[in-house]
């Protein structure tokens, strides 16, 4: 157990499993505690597994073995409402919020940009760039209040800061939640409020590691790393965003910073 978020409350969107549990796993590995929601349903364009309620209660269960307290919530980031009450109930019962990390994401894939359903554009949308717009406007004013700076860290993707092909509705929420960061990042430097985004590569989680993301992965052969690995670990992402949110970034903010295995390099 470390002690670089000693004392502070991070709210994790995504958090039932893959990297929003690492990152919840991480945080609370150095002090933190947390609020955690997931949708723990499936939705309609999605064809791989999502998350339970029962992986939701796994990463409970993980951060209490750390003796970190946690609040965790099933909300969809698309309901205002929702997301609302989760940071409302979240900071009544720990007392304050220094931290957000805005991770929930979907992806899915089409044959081309102007094969897209509006089905698919809507939820990929709706979850990657709408959700965490509405993630980061339900919590920023309690971060305020408390008047203790904090950071905010936005899971992008290396698709966040180049195009792709067969993912233009994936590619375009990604690139969009950088403006919305870079935006935050001078709003809130008064309130010594930090705002960033990550950008992994492929990360061996429930969402690349199935069907349907293999075979996109499988017939884009430039797709891969400049370091010999295939992915990088759910913990690698989890670390650079412990980075981000400690003291010993505390200087760091407006950045997009690459955990891709020098995947960007290509």
């Amino acid at each position: 157990m470390g002690t670089r978020l000693q004392g502070k409350v991070a709210l994790v969107s995504g958090a039932a499993r893959g990297q929003g549990r690492a990152h919840a796993v991480r945080l609370a590995e150095e002090g933190a505690d947390i609020i955690a929601f997931d949708v723990c349903r499936q939705l309609d364009t999605v064809p791989y597994p999502l998350a339970t309620p029962e992986d939701l209660q796994e990463t409970v269960a993980l951060v209490e073995k750390l003796d970190r307290r946690i609040i965790a919530r099933t909300a969809d980031v698309r309901d205002d409402a929702a997301v609302r009450a989760v940071v409302a109930d979240g900071v009544a019962e720990l007392g304050r919020l220094d931290v957000v990390i805005a991770n929930a994401g979907i992806a899915t894939f089409a044959e081309n940009t102007w094969s897209l359903t509006d089905a698919a554009w809507d939820e990929m949308i709706g979850v990657n760039l709408t959700g965490v717009f509405r993630t980061v406007r339900a919590a920023i004013p309690a971060m305020i209040e408390a008047g203790n700076g904090g950071s905010i860290v936005i899971t992008s993707s290396t698709a966040g800061l180049k195009g792709m092909g067969h993912i233009a509705h994936y590619s375009a929420a990604k690139h969009g939640v950088v403006g919305l960061a870079r935006t935050l990042a001078i709003e809130l430097a008064p309130h010594s409020i930090r705002v960033n985004t990550v950008h992994p590569t492929g990360v061996n989680t429930p969402m690349v590691v199935n069907e349907q993301t293999g075979a996109f992965l499988d017939g884009n052969t430039g797709l891969q790393n400049l370091l010999p690995v295939s992915m990088v670990e759910a913990a690698d992402v989890a670390n650079a965003v412990l980075w981000l949110t400690s003291d010993e970034g505390r200087y760091i903010t407006g950045v997009s910073l690459p955990v891709d295995a020098g995947f960007l390099q290509r």
